[in-house]
């Protein structure tokens, strides 16, 4: 049985300023292209397909584009919400589109979806869990003990009376305990949204999304594919790829990707003015590539955007790398340092002694005892 795996399409951002519609348009048309060539079983996206809850016209209308293409190819799709999606939003229309095998995940409410598909190995089963926080699962489950991200999952999962003699698949959106994480991301402060990897015990692949690089964590197959565009300088060296899954019987799989190829470039170039108005320094970059130019002279030049878009017309920042700059750099960082509360210096430290994050209850206490002795 063969998966496309996908996420974070994050439809209709916008990156420093600039809209990434057409790059979408672009990137999809491309997946497209892929999911002809390689004919999966089924199609798995793992959230965050909006940038906002609400999201654009433009941005519902390449999505509504993108599921008529894929549902015209008689592929299953399985779709789930993000943190950056509405919930309900994604879930509009799930039983009529249930009937074209197109799955959508309903706002959470303690029964997951999940689907049977069948290929000469026997049953695989496909669940869908949307983006949760330990308050929803609560609000299903109030005889149990939720206080973090871990055991909200773990909860979740433990209510899916999952059958593990049978392949498994988990479609999910969370962060996992050890992944690394781009600055384009949603960031919990302490971390108190880790889900520990254990969690996902029962399922043979679980197709992540929430993280914008591709990677695995604990296992091979506990995965993020990563966006398909680069959405910040902090992404600047990843390559961007579709993940391929195939499952064969129980314990087997085969996984690869697929490198997608943007319509522009996100890239970095450093040096001095002189050395960027010569093109020829930089010919690896095609002058139309999304650009972060960092100088590094000593001195400002005037007008600098201006006359170097003569070369490069998609500059997205423009920073100096001088002595000046360094100096600034280290008055801040000194300044954020003093800036910060006792309950967040606590909060770095019970990480590093127990290698998790502090529960939200636990943090609530902290800050309040903190807040009794004057300190926070």
């Amino acid at each position: 049985m063969k998966l496309i795996h996908l996420s974070d399409l994050h439809l209709g951002k916008r990156v420093n300023e600039y809209s990434m519609l057409e790059d979408q348009k672009f990137i999809i048309a491309q997946i497209l292209d892929i999911i002809k060539e390689e004919q999966p079983d089924a199609v798995l996206l793992a959230g965050d397909i909006y940038d906002k809850a609400v999201p654009s016209a433009e941005a519902v209308c390449l999505f509504d584009a993108f599921l008529t293409e894929l549902s015209g190819m008689k592929h299953r799709i399985f779709v789930i919400s993000g943190n950056h999606d509405s919930a309900e939003r994604i879930a509009f229309g799930s039983r009529l589109l249930d009937k074209n095998e197109i799955y959508l995940s309903p706002v959470y409410d303690g029964n997951p979806v999940s689907v049977s598909l069948y290929d000469v190995y026997g049953e695989a089963v496909v669940y869908l869990l949307p983006f949760v926080k330990p308050v929803h699962v609560r609000s299903c489950f109030p005889e149990e003990t939720v206080e973090s991200y871990t055991e909200a999952m773990r909860v979740a999962v433990n209510h899916m009376e999952v059958d593990r003699n049978k392949r498994n698949i988990l479609v999910t959106h969370q962060f996992v305990t050890g992944a690394s994480r781009c600055d384009s991301e949603d960031i919990s402060v302490g971390g108190t949204d880790n889900v520990d990897a254990s969690v996902f015990e029962p399922f043979d692949y679980v197709a992540l999304g929430h993280l914008h690089g591709p990677q695995t964590v604990t296992r091979e197959t506990i995965r993020y594919c990563g966006t398909p565009l680069k959405y910040s300088f902090s992404e600047k060296n990843q390559v961007k790829s579709v993940t391929v899954v195939e499952l064969e019987e129980k314990g087997k799989i085969q996984i690869r990707t697929v490198p997608l190829h943007p319509q522009h470039d996100l890239r970095e170039l450093r040096g001095t003015y002189e050395e960027l108005m010569n093109r020829r320094n930089y010919e690896g970059t095609a002058v139309d590539d999304y650009l972060r130019i960092v100088l590094t002279d000593e001195e400002d030049i005037p007008d600098a955007v201006r006359r170097l878009g003569v070369i490069y017309p998609n500059i997205m920042k423009l920073e100096y790398d001088n002595k000046r700059t360094r100096s600034t750099a280290n008055l801040e960082e000194g300044i954020r340092m003093e800036n910060r509360k006792p309950s967040e210096y606590f909060a770095d430290f019970y990480k590093e002694q127990n290698g998790q994050a502090m529960s939200e209850t636990m943090e609530e206490i902290v800050s309040e005892l903190f807040t009794m002795l004057g300190e926070n």
